[in-house]
């Protein structure tokens, strides 16, 4: 009966040790994987998206300036001042 006990325990060492070497091999494997692996590619932040410049809304703008006019919040002088800006450009 002890013969058996010693098999059985020089078995199960035997397995144990078979365990851990197949699992330092595995994590070796995996480790030689990675550095060999091409290293990722670096994240690149997308270019910022420029706005489009606001369209130009003369006749929009004239309105504006003939309502303040109207309104006495604009001397005449001021006016055609704004006007030709808003033409000019």
């Amino acid at each position: 009966m002890p013969r058996m006990l010693r098999r059985a325990a020089v078995l199960g060492a035997t397995a144990h040790i078979a365990s851990n070497r197949g699992q330092a091999k595995a994590e070796a494997a995996a480790q030689q994987q990675a550095e060999m692996a091409p290293p990722p590619p670096p994240m690149q932040a997308a270019p910022p998206v420029a706005a489009p410049p606001p369209a130009e809304d003369t006749y929009g703008d004239l309105m504006k300036l003939k309502e303040l006019l109207d309104a006495g919040a604009l001397t005449q002088a001021e006016y055609d001042a704004e006007k030709q800006k808003i033409l000019g450009a």
